[in-house]
């Protein structure tokens, strides 16, 4: 097995509110990713985290009439408990308002900015939307002048600022992203980039004043300025290693990141904007963006007006973790849109895992208990380099390609020739006539039970967990997705 390093980041996420599906897609997409890596023996790192030095957690806390600091710390603990539930393995969960972890290496970042001459004061005027926390053009607003986004207009203001020099890097940026030393995934947002440096990337604010924001990383030597959301946030993803403080192992070691997945609405963050401030600072970009889509419910975003909020909690307390990741994995392609219903997901649940895998894991450990079968000798000992076939080479032909879907589809093409290998051989039938063949054939079955078990370790790693517990006892498990009206 190669022994590389693979580093995988989820955009970090606001603390204003609980979790929702849309974290939950991007987390396990991200986990499923990161246990494959170590799956096949790469030494892996999988950072999530918070971004908290914002505008719309200070007026989510004020709203709820608590310090920022209590408002986040609730809210942060809500999102590691529903993280731990949805089984996200992550080795660690940064927040920027972590002074330790955080800031040092965001003040180091700005530091650089400044050595490189790329940071200047200037007058901002214009538009900004809190719910994006960004700047806006007229061109970004629909035809009511309201954020697409958020369904609101934009403040207008009017404030001293620091500058980040990005138009500087335009044509920087551009030529490796054509000669893909920076690569945008799928094609269609390398394409929505482009067009994007086709423009000319315009000089951006990097600062608020503090009487605004009233928390944040203070700008070194102006503490009247706080370093602004974006310069900050997508610091995590080198601060969370270790830069800018002495301990910086992990910085050297796992650096650049193989992988920043995130949403295509912050595309222009991590393409353009983050990019930039390293090629500023002089450190090595991220081989690549991988930008997933939404998960819709009914054709429609999830909104409150509409009614058609899924809570992912809900899921996982009446079907369990493993069933909604699988959802996630298997019916959401991650390089367009899903979409998800209740009744969908019921739909899947019931024909794909109640009467699918459950069934066929019930019906192939009940004969090995019923005939007494011996299965001490074909028992495999989850090595990836002892599973062969055809469907365990495209699983990992998809894992490569990021297409996770597949890879789940493969492991279900292995189920399904489970399914017609029993009902071709029979061997509840023929243990009554040649009891050694039956034997064989159901001894087979349950080494193929061991490759889907070891399949299924970054797709759906309890269930992974309980087939390969029962293959040990002989015995079937007591429930394995019990079945849903």
């Amino acid at each position: 097995m190669a022994n590389n390093t693979f580093y995988i980041t989820t955009p970090i996420f606001y603390p204003n509110g609980k979790p929702h599906m849309g974290h939950a897609y991007v987390v396990t997409l991200a986990d499923t990713l990161a246990r494959y890596h170590r799956l096949i023996g790469d030494e892996t790192y999988f950072l999530v985290g918070t971004d908290e030095n914002t505008e719309k957690v200070v007026q989510a806390a004020k709203k709820a009439d608590i310090q920022p600091e209590t408002f986040t710390k609730e809210i942060v603990q809500s999102f590691k408990e529903f993280f731990s539930a949805l089984y996200i393995s992550y080795n660690q969960f940064i927040r920027t308002s972590d002074t330790e972890r955080h800031w040092p290496g965001a003040i180091a970042v700005w530091e650089r900015l400044v050595k490189a001459g790329d940071i200047y004061k200037g007058t901002y005027e214009g538009l900004y939307c809190v719910g994006c926390e960004a700047f806006k053009t007229e061109k970004d607003l629909d035809e009511k002048g309201n954020c697409p986004e958020h369904g609101e207009p934009p403040q207008k203001l009017k404030e001293e600022n620091y500058f980040f020099k990005l138009s500087k890097y335009t044509k920087d940026i551009r030529k490796l992203v054509e000669e893909g030393a920076f690569q945008v995934f799928p094609e269609t947002r390398r394409n929505e980039l482009l067009a994007l440096l086709d423009e000319g990337l315009q000089d951006i604010s990097f600062s608020r004043p503090k009487k605004t924001i009233p928390w944040g990383i203070p700008v070194p030597g102006d503490p009247e300025q706080v370093i602004y959301v974006w310069c900050d946030a997508l610091t995590n993803y080198i601060s969370a290693l270790g830069f800018g403080r002495e301990d910086d192992h992990n910085f050297k070691h796992f650096w650049p990141a193989n992988y920043h997945l995130i949403g295509k609405d912050i595309l222009r963050f991590h393409a353009a904007i983050w990019p930039a401030m390293l090629l500023s600072a002089k450190l090595p970009l991220p081989t690549a963006v991988f930008v997933h889509g939404l998960i819709l419910s009914g054709g429609k975003k999830m909104s409150k007006t509409l009614g058609n909020v899924l809570d992912p909690q809900k899921f996982i307390d009446e079907y369990g973790a493993d069933a909604l990741r699988y959802y996630l994995i298997r019916e959401v392609s991650p390089l367009e849109d899903g979409d998800m219903t209740e009744e969908k997901f019921k739909e899947v649940y019931n024909a794909n895992l109640a009467n699918g895998l459950g069934n066929l894991v019930s019906r192939i450990l009940t004969m090995v208990e019923q005939y007494g079968v011996d299965i001490t000798d074909v028992m495999l000992d989850g090595d990836d380099e002892t599973l062969g076939g055809e469907e365990v080479a495209d699983y990992h032909k998809a894992f490569e390609c990021l297409e996770v879907n597949k890879a789940a589809d493969s492991v279900w093409s292995l189920i399904a020739f489970m399914d017609s290998y029993i009902q071709e051989e029979e061997p509840f039938k023929t243990i009554e006539e040649d009891e050694d063949k039956a034997h064989q054939d159901i001894r087979f079955l349950v080494e193929r039970l061991w490759e889907v078990a070891v399949l299924l370790e970054p797709l759906m790693p309890e269930t992974s967990e309980i087939i390969k517990s029962a293959i040990k006892r002989g015995e079937k498990p007591e429930t394995l997705f019990p079945r849903k009206q």
